[in-house]
């Protein structure tokens, strides 16, 4: 059965990540999947980390107190994601989702998300995990490793939530792009929402022509903007979201290979770094 996919921690991010799986799950009329992920520490790689600092006579000794140890930490965080689960269900419930199923997984966070996201219609995520919460010029490294392996479309959840009323869409006529505008111009999640079509780096009859026709892909009663700049987009994008009250941004992703990306780097990774609003990317 299709559902909404939503991963949770313990950073501040939770709650705004349940709001807008709730916010999505009730547009498309879906279940949510609430899931929270243990990852096992990895006591041999603590021992080597320890055991030649305090000598090699007591290894034994040290690793079985590592071993209780981790044992004791997996309790406690068990205990902590059941609260979790838990505060979550119950704000989903309270947003309108009738169905949601609450999940406690071990292992990989990337890898449990995507074994999960088989039936899932969406994805959402907090823009960084509990470990870097505070790095405000900075994303979950989480976030670009589930977007280029997941097949479906991820939402990225910002701190605060605020419920989208306006669509910008950052349109480069890419086929990430072009996937994206189809789902814009026919998904039940965006219906009734106004448009705002944003091509940066843009100056040509070519570019023009391409602007044209994405906004002509759209109903007739549909509120649509169209907006052709010449400047960055990774100026021009995050200026038009700020001054869009309530958007959400819509871009695809990620549509340089991870060797280009190093050297040019990635117009995708700097718009969910630098723009306050949620971010749904589609591969």
């Amino acid at each position: 059965m299709e559902h909404v996919l939503a991963a949770i921690d313990a950073s501040t991010y939770a709650t705004s990540v349940c709001r807008y799986a709730a916010w999505a799950a009730v547009r498309l009329s879906l279940p949510v999947e609430l899931l929270h992920v243990v990852q096992h520490p990895d006591p041999v790689t603590a021992r080597k980390d320890l055991s030649g600092a305090i000598g090699l006579g007591v290894k034994s000794d040290l690793m079985e107190e590592l071993v209780r140890l981790s044992r004791d930490s997996s309790r406690i965080e068990i205990g902590k994601g059941r609260v979790l689960l838990a505060a979550g269900e119950q704000m989903l419930r309270e947003a309108g989702v009738a169905e949601v199923a609450a999940l406690h997984r071990h292992g990989g966070v990337v890898e449990t998300i995507l074994e999960r996201e088989e039936s899932a219609r969406l994805l959402v995520l907090g823009k960084r995990g509990v470990a870097h919460e505070s790095a405000g010029d900075h994303i979950g490294s989480m976030i670009e490793r589930v977007v280029r392996a997941s097949a479906r479309p991820v939402l990225v959840a910002s701190r605060d939530y605020s419920e989208p009323k306006h669509i910008v869409f950052a349109y480069d006529a890419s086929p990430a792009a072009d996937r994206a505008l189809e789902r814009l111009a026919n998904s039940p999640l965006f219906e009734g929402l106004p448009v705002t079509i944003v091509m940066a780096e843009a100056s040509s009859e070519t570019d023009r022509a391409r602007l044209a026709r994405a906004e002509a892909g759209f109903a007739p009663e549909h509120s649509v903007t169209a907006i052709m700049e010449r400047g960055k987009a990774e100026q021009v994008i995050p200026g038009v979201v700020a001054a869009t009250e309530d958007a959400l941004l819509l871009m695809g992703a990620y549509g340089h290979s991870p060797i280009r990306r190093m050297i040019l780097g990635s117009t995708t990774s700097e718009m969910v770094r630098t723009v306050k609003a949620p971010v749904l990317m589609v591969r």
